[in-house]
């Protein structure tokens, strides 16, 4: 048996998720810009359809949905997008805020801004992981054009103050940008009531197809475009759209929404299962703050052990990592952050759970576990 508790990479499609892609991949195989005949404006009602339930669950208005080819085409939009039109509208702002602790497809944009003129300042966190708003507060000066914050982080899995955030931008005219990539369809999510700008998701983060995701945008902010050709999306991003995977999306976001509440108490319930097993074994430190966190996920380093002979022993039995599946085996940033060595980050596990984790699999890790501390110690 191999456990699979590594959600936070990518999680399994649902099933009801394919049935609703299923009819437009060959059955309805309309180009949805094509407003001439009835299979294409099917296509069309449909990624109409599919908008406006995200901007349901997501408590914003349809009209902002611009779907992208996941969260990192949808950081790259709002990044690029907003700086770029903010030159063109000869706004003074220039300096760009964000954490240490972003993701690279937040960090990797930002240092290609920082080099064209839009200078960048990394905001420190604290041991728990969370920022300290009077530090945040102190970044946003009067030259600051967007602070970019991500709600939860993809290792550690805590979750940011968004509102108290918010409010501080919204009193300093700073735009504020949301990399929910790993909260949506996980946290309640309100864009408009929050005060958001701009906030990416990613649909095989929330059990729907990989190759699709959003930017939903606040009415009336500029964007310049970064992909050039059809026009499509009222400009703002060019290329056909996906229907299939536009359709999954939106049905995969219902979805979630739908068991939010269940599968985060069950989930929070088998995590914290997981983590008195582990605390047990002695030796095995919390990386962030137990709460506020995501209910799914747990992120431990394990004293006094090799951090690659410990992941070889673990991969045997279970599907876990040490960090983000886009690091390329690199230490963790975040986990430096936190002020763990490069010894320590590799010694440590990041465990997500999902949909289909269960007793079981918690029991197969915590022993799985125990079994690789006890011969390498």
């Amino acid at each position: 048996m191999l456990a699979y508790l590594d959600h936070h990479a990518t999680t399994p499609c649902d099933p009801a998720v394919v049935a609703a892609m299923a009819p437009w991949w060959s059955e309805h195989c309309a180009n949805p810009a094509n407003r001439l005949y009835r299979p294409a404006l099917e296509a069309a009602a449909a990624v109409e359809r599919a908008r406006g339930q995200l901007a349901r669950v997501l408590g914003s208005s349809a009209e902002t949905v611009i779907f992208t080819s996941g969260a990192t085409e949808a950081n790259n939009l709002a990044l690029k997008g907003v700086c770029e039109a903010a030159l063109a509208a000869g706004n003074l702002r220039r300096r760009l805020v964000s954490l240490v602790s972003e993701h690279r497809a937040v960090l990797d944009p930002l240092a290609y801004l920082g080099r064209h003129g839009f200078p960048v300042s990394l905001v420190p966190i604290q041991p728990d992981g969370l920022v300290d708003l009077a530090q945040l507060e102190a970044a946003l000066g009067d030259d600051v054009l967007l602070l970019s914050v991500m709600a939860a982080n993809n290792e550690i899995g805590v979750l940011q103050p968004l509102a108290a955030i918010a409010a501080l931008c919204r009193q300093r005219g700073v735009l504020l940008h949301v990399d929910a990539a790993q909260a949506a369809g996980h946290i309640p999510l309100a864009i408009d009531e929050l005060g958001i700008d701009l906030l990416s998701l990613s649909g095989h983060k929330f059990y729907g197809p990989k190759g699709i995701g959003a930017l939903l945008v606040r009415p009336g902010l500029q964007l310049a475009a970064q992909l050039h050709g059809g026009g499509q999306q009222d400009g703002r991003r060019a290329g056909t759209l996906p229907v299939p995977l536009v359709v999954g999306l939106g049905q995969a976001l219902l979805g979630a929404e739908a068991d939010r509440e269940e599968r985060a108490g069950r989930l929070g319930t088998l995590r914290d299962q997981l983590w008195e097993g582990l605390r047990d074994l002695g030796g095995i430190e919390l990386n962030g703050d137990g709460a506020p966190r995501l209910a799914h996920n747990l992120n431990v380093t394990v004293q006094g052990v090799d951090g690659t002979r410990l992941h070889r022993l673990l991969r045997q039995r279970l599907a876990v990592s040490s960090g983000s599946a886009c690091s390329q085996g690199s230490p963790s940033h975040v986990l430096a952050a936190l002020g763990r060595s490069r010894q320590q980050a590799a010694a440590s596990i990041r465990f997500g759970l999902g949909r289909g984790s269960s007793d079981a699999e918690i029991t197969l890790a915590i022993e799985t576990v125990a079994a690789a501390v006890r011969e390498l110690r």
